[in-house]
């Protein structure tokens, strides 16, 4: 007696599904056999072809079935699995293909670096930090680039700096004045 092979030239390995055999109908089912009528019915779901109740209803008969034949007639309005996708001839349109990042403006870049140094040299490069974040955003707004989050960060701590000298130096004046 030979058995047939799992192995189907061209399709891979073939798992074969008891409901896709007609004599096999009151066959008690396996675990194995309600899973893969599950597996038909969560693809069919995935594709469309039902709605979540009837889904639901589906799932909770599948793992109810005492039969192969049960587990058939819930799939048997479903194809067996995915539907493969047709092979796309000639190039794909350009609205179908994805939209590349803009790129980063460079000065946004320097702002951003200049206003965290900020903190380490003593403020010494809040002002190019903000003429570089302004003369970024200006650009931006012009070219379309990137950056707008690192030409804020680099005015925030700019400014932040600037003005925090500033208020330090008419402090030092106000107190030279006053003695």
């Amino acid at each position: 007696m030979s058995y047939p092979s799992p192995w189907q030239p061209g399709q891979g390995w073939n798992h074969p599904r008891p409901w896709q055999e007609q004599a096999g109908h009151s066959m008690l089912a396996s675990t194995a056999d309600r899973e893969r009528a599950v597996d038909v019915l969560r693809a069919g779901f995935g594709e469309g072809r039902m709605q979540q109740s009837e889904f639901e209803k589906r799932v909770a008969r599948a793992y109810e079935a005492r039969t192969v034949g049960e587990l058939a007639v819930l799939v048997s309005d479903l194809p067996q699995g995915p539907m493969p996708l047709p092979a796309v001839s000639g190039p794909v349109p350009r609205t179908f293909l994805p939209v590349a990042a803009p790129k980063t403006n460079e000065k946004a870049v320097g702002s951003a670096i200049c206003g965290v140094l900020c903190l380490v040299t003593f403020g010494i490069t809040g002002v190019p930090a903000v003429i570089l974040g302004h003369t970024a955003r200006s650009e931006m707004r012009r070219t379309g680039e990137g950056g707008d989050g690192l030409a804020l960060t680099g005015l925030v701590f700019g400014w932040l700096s600037t003005v925090g000298w500033a208020l330090v130096l008419i402090l030092l004046f106000a107190a030279v004045l006053v003695s």
